[in-house]
């Protein structure tokens, strides 16, 4: 599997169409996060800017899921092939079933 960042452009101002459609971006995004495909996903501060790295065998496959996104519409994506991608890993508290 590759790692792709997906850089997009957002509109400068988002009518009520595009503020209803977030939440159901906001479980789209989740899902994906669960599946593993999604890796992160963040906004600019400025709200013009939204980046994610996808965990996916291609770009099309890139292409594929970005056109699932509810807001895709109002998005100018850019798909860039990553050589790497590191983050810090979430730190979860171990368990002890004893």
């Amino acid at each position: 599997m590759s790692q792709y960042m997906v850089e997009f452009a957002l509109p400068a101002e988002m009518n009520e169409e595009f503020v209803q459609k977030i939440p159901a971006q906001r479980l789209k995004v989740n899902e994906l996060m669960e599946s593993g495909k999604m890796l992160s996903y963040s906004l600019s501060a400025d709200r013009q800017k939204l980046w994610c790295i996808l965990k996916v065998d291609s770009e099309l496959e890139v292409m594929e899921v970005i056109a699932q996104f509810p807001l895709i519409q109002y998005m100018d994506p850019t798909i860039s092939e990553l050589m790497f991608h590191n983050m810090v890993a979430a730190r979860i508290p171990l368990f002890s079933l004893n």
